[in-house]
């Protein structure tokens, strides 16, 4: 069965011409034009991914984001926003976003962005192992040992990646480029700050080491 695709998008004109580009791309889709509505429609139609444009009547997209990851909501979430600044790019990720698409964009960009998500969704198989950690993509569970760890959405994504690749080396404009889809503007420190926050979770009992920085390359993961 083809995915289905929600759209939330107040933009009466632009949400009719995404619409009609995902319907001729083979996606089902489902569109409301505020933020109530398109949070009642996520919980009844139960999409396979969300493109939700940030600046929504009555429920901004970034707080209908939050809402859905706070029902537990594991679906990939793809913004829409004028906002470019990397302030606000942080904000939709700590809201629980997994890409960020910044207007006016191509539609064939977004088409992308959508093939991607759907695609790193589906690859591989369910549960990915290395060392005592285990990741199990279809219900987003961690585990160290028989410790149950809790990630945020994009925490998940970096250490998922990692995981799929382990010894490999990779430099932060791979990881940007695999994990967010996208590269920031300036020179943030994003990677490295998400790199801490997983340490922090896997090492929480003293455990030992998994993600290492290669200095002057990047980072990999390996005992």
């Amino acid at each position: 069965m083809n995915a289905h695709i929600l759209l939330v998008e107040d933009e009466v004109k632009l949400a009719r011409f995404v619409e009609l580009e995902l319907i001729s791309e083979g996606y089902r889709v489902s569109v409301a034009h505020d933020g109530m509505a398109g949070l009642t429609l996520a919980r009844e139609a139960m999409p396979d991914i969300a493109i939700l444009d940030w600046m929504l009547p009555g429920l901004s997209g970034l707080e209908l984001c939050r809402r859905l990851r706070s029902t537990g909501t594991k679906i990939p979430v793809i913004l829409l926003t004028a906002r470019d600044e990397v302030g606000d790019r942080v904000a939709g990720l700590d809201a629980g976003a997994d890409d960020y698409v910044v207007k006016p964009f191509s539609i064939e960009e977004l088409l992308a962005r959508v093939r991607a998500h759907l695609r790193r969704n589906q690859d591989g198989s369910d549960e990915v192992l290395f060392e005592d950690l285990r990741l199990n993509r279809r219900t987003r569970e961690v585990y160290r040992g028989q410790r149950a760890i809790e990630l945020t959405a994009k925490e998940f994504d970096l250490l998922d990646y990692l995981l799929t690749h382990p010894r490999q080396v990779f430099t932060r404009e791979q990881i940007l480029e695999n994990v967010w889809g996208y590269d920031f503007m300036g020179d943030s420190n994003i990677i490295e700050v998400y790199v801490r926050y997983l340490r922090l979770k896997l090492e929480e009992n003293q455990e030992s080491r998994l993600i290492h920085t290669v200095r002057g390359v990047g980072y990999t993961l390996r005992q």
